[in-house]
């Protein structure tokens, strides 16, 4: 209602109290309107007992509402905004993975019709990503593709990515795709990645470290199988059997293993596409002992029809409890399948629900 002079103000306060009162249905989706005293917006047709008016302020859009503080007031009000957000980040994400750049929070707020922090705060809290971490996952998939591509040469790459200028891309390269790129083409070669063997209650365990972090957690029954993975993973990579030092490291993961809610202090090397990063984040959140349906997930990342693509992003994780795919379940509350097995997934899955009661 900016730019409007006081008394057109005072007859548009006057025009929207009165359609509150009216709780006129015709009005519903013109403003809405919020509450000082309990922090809540609402419809003008919202069925809520009516407030008093000098507690009353108007908002054009439930957006502008929530960005002043308030909350939806109504479980449907919650849903309409839910989806609303989910729209404008999709739109957003179509935005960077068109841009030959990646745009700037500004002008990605601007399309939304949102602040710059608020747009900032729903991005987030629809992907799991901020909007510049969606950008750099998206530039590093274009990269891994391109790079992938016999003919294309690091530098058209680079630039395909959306790299402006080949020094900033060396600068971020570890970072991008945790090696320097002719080394990412070569299948990790001359990439020294430490690893060892260990045991669990859920049988072998192999993990695996790069100069970035552990990139590796792989569960099974037959240890050199894990370790015939491992260098699937990583063809050309030196792979450096773990001295002693390594093996604490190792006993740090496997007490994980056995205790999901103590937390995984060290660095993680996650490499995935964008949106892989995306379903890994928002697994991340799922608190231990609870659990999530793959169309939770995909409601979450702002994709509410990527199911089947989400149950391959489960797939694809190669950082067994870190990335806790074990608490992805159907829709129907059933155990789906399981990289490391259905049985490990099970007993992950009780292991916490015991430990989050206790």
């Amino acid at each position: 209602m900016q730019g409007k002079t006081s008394s057109a103000l005072q007859a548009l306060g006057d025009a929207r109290w009165a359609a509150v009162q009216a709780r006129d249905p015709a009005a519903d989706g013109q403003f809405v309107y919020a509450v000082k005293t309990t922090g809540i917006y609402g419809r003008p047709s919202s069925a809520a007992r009516l407030p008093r008016r000098e507690n009353v302020e108007f908002f054009d859009s439930a957006e502008a509402a929530e960005a002043a503080g308030y909350r939806p007031s109504t479980a449907a009000d919650h849903t309409a905004v839910v989806a609303r957000h989910t729209e404008i980040v999709a739109r957003a994400c179509r935005q960077i993975e068109a841009a030959e750049t990646p745009p700037s929070l500004d002008a990605l707020a601007r399309v939304a019709g949102l602040a710059p922090h608020h747009f900032h705060r729903v991005f987030k809290a629809a992907t799991g990503l901020t909007p510049k971490a969606y950008a750099t996952a998206q530039r590093a998939q274009r990269l891994r593709e391109s790079l992938a591509q016999a003919d294309a040469t690091i530098t058209s790459a680079i630039y395909g990515a959306g790299f402006n200028a080949n020094s900033r891309f060396y600068e971020s390269s570890d970072r991008v795709l945790g090696m320097r790129a002719r080394d990412y083409r070569a299948g990790g070669a001359n990439t020294a990645i430490r690893f060892a063997v260990g045991e669990c209650t859920l049988g072998a365990i192999v993990v695996a470290q790069s100069e970035r972090g552990v990139c590796a957690i792989l569960l099974g029954d037959d240890p050199e199988q894990l370790v015939r993975d491992l260098q699937d993973q990583f063809p050309q990579a030196r792979l450096i059997g773990g001295d002693a030092a390594f093996e604490q490291r190792v006993a740090q993961v496997v007490g994980f293993v056995e205790a999901p809610r103590l937390g995984l202090q060290l660095p993680l090397d996650i490499q995935g596409t964008a949106f892989q990063e995306r379903v890994w984040q928002a697994l991340r959140e799922i608190p231990a002992g609870e659990t999530a349906s793959y169309a939770d997930i995909a409601r979450r990342i702002g994709q509410p029809r990527a199911v089947r693509a989400v149950a391959q992003a489960c797939g694809a994780n190669h950082l067994a409890v870190a990335i806790p795919c074990h608490r992805v379940v159907r829709s129907d509350g059933g155990l789906s399948g399981y990289r490391w097995g259905v049985e490990r997934k099970r007993a992950l899955l009780l292991r916490e629900q015991v430990q989050a009661s206790a």
